[in-house]
């Protein structure tokens, strides 16, 4: 069954979203996020600038074809859907809805800043995957 993590009370979403794609890199893991274009697009600006001494390989996805090997080789991709993601390790849900795919992934990320629209749809993304059967372990993130 899919692990299911909530980061809630997020001060900064765009740059805790960077920390924790580096730490991801870091540590060797694989992992898809999907959210709306726009979002994606900001992620994508603040990975290449967030730290100056520091890349995290990354690659936004588009209606372009990519070389296979380009995509196998690059461990954080964005993407509008999972669908377009060759691995199913982690899920990181930058959406305001769960991921039709999600159950196919080893982990589920759902990161929740303190905006209230965030944490009104953070909690009925909770509650889905509760009433799913998945257990879902709750992080709260401190300033």
């Amino acid at each position: 069954m899919t692990e299911v993590s909530f980061y809630t009370g997020v001060p900064d979403r765009l740059a805790y979203l960077c920390r924790l794609l580096r730490k991801a890199q870091q540590s060797g893991a694989r992992m898809g996020v999907i959210g709306p274009p726009s979002v994606l697009q900001r992620l994508d600006a603040a990975l290449w600038s967030f730290d100056a001494v520091e890349f995290v390989p990354h690659l936004l996805l588009s209606e372009e074809v990519v070389d296979p090997g380009l995509l196998e080789a690059t461990p954080i991709l964005l993407a509008p859907s999972s669908a377009a993601l060759p691995h199913r390790e982690v899920l990181l849900n930058l959406g305001a809805e769960i991921p039709s795919e999600f159950a196919e992934f080893k982990r589920v990320l759902e990161v929740v800043s303190t905006e209230p629209e965030q944490v009104q749809a953070g909690r009925r993304r909770y509650k889905q995957y509760e009433s799913l059967g998945h257990i879902v372990k709750h992080h709260k993130v401190s300033n």
